[in-house]
């Protein structure tokens, strides 16, 4: 079975390790759009247009699954993609409030979800989070982080700065959502800032979603082969990657 994994930049790195770890596939192509991240700060309209290029890229290649690994997309695309995609396609939104509704905590926990202004914008998190019962949510646009994970900024003062700018009016969360598949590259940052926090990862979210839904054969697979694209620096992306997954 072979994936295709899809992101505005890096931050589907984090995606795709987890996919890595959990054997699922034979072969994955991982492609970033690196030449014109951050989607978070687009509008809607052209979020949906890369996504749809994005999905065309990938019809040079036969896969058998379209994975979104990118939170801004699957607020906005999933819906189009699906209409025209002949393989399926998942994104990373549904699958990590499934992810939280099994770890079995009280409707009563505060969450805090943070990703980029499209994401939170546009109410996807929230609404699906409403519809299994919580409602003590907070929601934070925090996409400067984004910009700093593309480069390679994932510790240090400028990124405490920007945790102390985004976070300091904030009670300390039960859970926080990475609502971004940049932020598990700062997941450590994030955590220690609040002093420990149960924190919600896209990629391990999204394994835990596919083995439900799509892999219905039982099959590990010892080494996935990996090809990486980008629509700009590819060098750079592969640089990320040899230090986030191996």
């Amino acid at each position: 079975m072979v994936a295709g994994v899809f992101d505005s930049g890096v931050g589907g790195l984090t995606v795709l390790k987890s996919l890595v770890e959990a054997k699922l596939f034979e072969k994955i192509i991982y492609f970033g759009d690196t030449a014109r991240v951050p989607y978070g700060a687009k509008d809607k309209n052209t979020i949906i247009r890369y996504s749809l290029e994005a999905l065309e890229f990938f019809s040079n290649f036969d896969i058998d699954i379209f994975i979104v690994a990118c939170n801004s997309a699957s607020a906005y695309a999933i819906k189009e993609l699906r209409e025209v995609s002949t393989i399926p396609v998942v994104g990373v939104i549904e699958s990590g409030v499934l992810a939280l509704n099994q770890i079995k905590i009280s409707k009563d926990s505060s969450i805090l979800i943070i990703g980029t202004k499209a994401t939170i914008n546009s109410n996807k998190y929230i609404n699906l989070l409403n519809k299994h019962g919580f409602y003590n949510i907070t929601s934070k646009a925090t996409g400067l982080f984004v910009p700093l994970v593309e480069e390679g900024i994932f510790g240090g003062a400028i990124l405490n700065e920007t945790l102390k700018h985004y976070f300091s009016d904030l009670k300390k969360p039960d859970i926080v959502i990475l609502g971004c598949t940049h932020f598990p590259l700062i997941s450590k940052e994030i955590d220690n800032y609040f002093g420990g926090v149960k924190l919600i990862h896209s990629g391990e979210a999204i394994v835990k979603y596919l083995n439900n839904n799509y892999i219905k054969e039982s099959i590990l697979f010892e080494q996935t082969k990996l090809e990486f694209f980008a629509s700009e620096n590819p060098a750079g992306l592969k640089e990320v990657a040899n230090r986030w997954l191996f």
